[in-house]
């Protein structure tokens, strides 16, 4: 056993019994490699990565590849979502130097930490175009002995290039008034008109440039951005991407039509579909999206929850040594679970062959299994029979041996789920979803926060650690700020403002804007790099930036929404080069710029006829809109954290007060009033 056997990350537990002899990352890899002088070979990917598994079989647990690594290298296993900040530094590496990126992330540098070489994959024996590790390792011994200098040389270009990079962020500029617009017509462009997404293949879900689209189409009434949104959600629920005999989303599509996906399911990508569906189903009411809602929280209570309310991170689309092989189906063992009409009718509506109904992504041939999946929306008249078939076929899967559960708990990705879990209670008006949010919340508040309330990134078995990075404090700040508006528990109000003020004093750049990803007095890499793409999910500057926004309306305080803009300047350059590429970004831009109502709702207690004027609120104030509900109870603290709240006195009579464009208008008092305010 390696270093890693003592480790609480999944990934490199998987790790702990390789011939290589692993060290976490840590100052005493680093001393060995300095004071043995040897490189430091640095592999970065995590739990639930498929080509990460090929690597580990193909070339750590290969005795010789061992040998060889043992031999040449202090070698280090990094997860990369137990520390995105190391793993974003040597991705952006990667991509300056070869000019893709992905995982298995291969990075060889110096024991002071300075790489010079990179890679994705590499197998044991040297493929065409891909160099194997039996020839790579002598190759880097070779140069680390005979040349150094050449690798030095190596190192400063390297380094010159990455300084380039920390200069994003630093624009200075505005965004212009048609950036929504670009952003719209640059997704309108790539958008497949047939199976929905945008561009071909792969296909990544990205659920931020749908909720993008709806309330693009709420705010400007261009109804083909609701179409394309909800044609995306249709297809991609029909297609193989979605897995309809247990429920939950594989990771992407491989291919343009959404069927034949890579297995991996991801609580980030639960998290975005959540609120998308939710979102398109108040949109469009169709039964479609509300079902899948339903269903994405019924795959999370039983896969995905832990037993304190926390959620697990990840399940691995690999068992039994291949990828996919608990999700497909070969049509005997259909026919053999079902009774002969059910199976032939299931057969027929899920695309079931004999010979199998998708290509293996490598060798192109049939491989006689079946991913299930639908041409179009089952018939009313056989949903209930339907719905029996895939009970049966999902009690029979619990026989196989199910892939790898990622059972670590990270901040980052629990307060999307959260703030995802509080708005489709609301959407869906189901109390039991916010229960859901609620209780996850309380388990990152008790678990996964120091003695100093500040945030920690992951927990596992008993185990809370790692500082908290920007992802972590915009995305949970997130959660706190849709439970709030969701339950009107001012505790969480206080909570976000906390450590909103904690977030800008601890990451924020005051020269340019925009939040770094890491802790101002984290490990030092390469640099502190701020990120603003949003790729599978949105950034910590884009969600930093709809927080600051809806902080500003929900307090009154307009420093969050003068550092929310500064932000958005802070990209400007970036984000009007290619708008569709900061979706999140843009929404808060879009809200920013439209006029939102700000709601004070005063009443001695909550009751029945409160809760109707909430609704009202919530049924016609439109996208970016706020609510606050000051009781007796609720008084004191929105007092404190909404000082603007003072002047609304409690009284026996409710009172509604409704601002917009920074003008208040006379309070009211019925639901009648309300709506005609509401609807004017």
């Amino acid at each position: 056993m390696n270093q890693l056997g003592r480790e609480k990350s999944p990934y490199l537990l998987q790790h702990a019994d390789n011939p290589v002899e692993w060290y976490p990352w840590g100052e005493e890899a680093f001393e060995k490699a300095r004071n043995e002088d040897k490189p430091v070979f640095l592999s970065i990917g995590y739990a639930t990565c498929h080509w990460c598994h090929v690597m580990a079989h193909e070339s750590f647990e290969d005795d010789g590849v061992a040998e060889l690594m043992n031999r040449t290298f202090v070698n280090i296993k990094v997860d990369r979502e137990e520390r995105p900040d190391i793993d974003n530094t040597y991705m952006t590496v990667c991509q300056m130097i070869t000019g893709q990126g992905g995982w298995p992330l291969t990075i060889i540098m110096t024991p002071e930490k300075e790489p010079f070489y990179a890679a994705t994959y590499l197998p044991r024996h040297s493929h065409p175009n891909r160099i194997g590790m039996y020839d790579l390792v002598p190759a880097i011994n070779k140069a680390w002995k005979e040349d150094r200098d050449r690798i030095l040389e190596s190192v400063d270009r390297i380094k010159k290039g990455f300084s380039r990079s920390l200069e994003l962020g630093r624009s200075g500029g505005s965004l212009t008034e048609k950036i929504e617009q670009e952003a719209f017509d640059s997704l309108k462009q790539r958008y497949d008109r047939v199976h929905g997404g945008f561009g071909g293949s792969p296909k990544f879900p990205s659920p931020h440039n749908l909720t993008f689209l709806i309330d693009y189409s709420r705010l400007t009434g261009n109804d083909e951005a609701s179409e394309m949104a909800a044609h995306t959600l249709e297809q991609m629920r029909l297609g193989g991407i979605w897995d309809h005999v247990g429920g939950g989303f594989h990771r992407y599509s491989t291919d343009e039509e959404w069927l034949l996906p890579h297995f991996e399911k991801m609580l980030y990508d639960q998290a975005l579909m959540l609120r998308s569906y939710a979102e398109a189903f108040k949109l469009t009411h169709k039964n479609l999206f509300q079902k899948t809602s339903e269903e994405i929280v019924q795959y999370l209570d039983e896969c995905l929850t832990s037993p304190g309310g926390g959620f697990y991170s990840a399940e691995d689309a690999d068992s039994e040594g291949e990828e996919g092989t608990f999700y497909v189906w070969r049509k005997g063992e259909i026919e053999d679970i079902l009774d002969p009409k059910d199976a032939a009718i299931f057969c027929d509506l899920y695309g079931v062959q004999d010979d199998g109904n998708y290509y293996d992504e490598a060798t192109r041939q049939k491989t006689g299994s079946n991913i299930p999946h639908l041409s179009g929306p089952i018939p009313r008249e056989l949903e209930e029979q339907v719905s029996g078939m895939l009970r049966k076929l999902h009690e029979h899967r619990r026989n196989r041996e199910r892939p790898l559960l990622d059972d670590k708990i990270l901040t980052d990705w629990n307060g999307l789920m959260i703030g995802s879990m509080a708005r489709a209670g609301i959407l869906l008006e189901n109390p039991s979803f916010i229960e859901r949010a609620e209780n996850a919340c309380t388990f990152v508040i008790h678990q996964l926060t120091d003695e100093n309330g500040s945030l920690l990134h992951r927990y596992r078995n008993g185990d809370a650690g790692i500082t908290g990075m920007a992802d972590d404090y915009a995305f949970f700040i997130h959660g706190l700020i849709e439970l709030y508006q969701a339950t009107f528990n001012p505790d969480y109000l206080e909570r976000a403002v906390r450590l909103q003020k904690e977030f800008t004093r601890d990451f924020y750049d005051d020269k340019h804007g925009g939040f770094f990803f890491t802790h101002a007095g984290a490990e030092k890499l390469l640099g502190r790099q701020k990120e603003i793409y949003d790729g599978a999910i949105p950034s910590s500057n884009s969600m930093a930036v709809m927080n600051g926004y809806i902080l500003s309306r929900l307090t009154g305080n307009m420093d969050f929404e003068r550092q929310a803009s500064a932000t958005l300047n802070a990209f400007s350059e970036q984000m009007s080069d290619a708008p569709a590429g900061y979706a999140h970004a843009i929404h808060a831009h879009m809200l920013m710029g439209h006029d939102s109502r700000e709601i004070v709702i005063c009443t001695e207690e909550r009751g029945e006829i409160s809760d109707r004027l909430i609704q009202i609120c919530r049924e016609y104030s439109g996208p970016g809109s706020t609510i606050l509900l000051k009781t007796k109870q609720t008084q004191n603290i929105l007092n404190r954290v909404a000082p603007y709240t003072k002047p609304y006195p409690v009284k026996r009579e409710i009172a509604v007060y409704v601002c917009s464009g920074f003008a208040c208008k006379a309070p009211i008092h019925t639901p009648e009033q309300l709506i005609e305010i509401l609807s004017g």
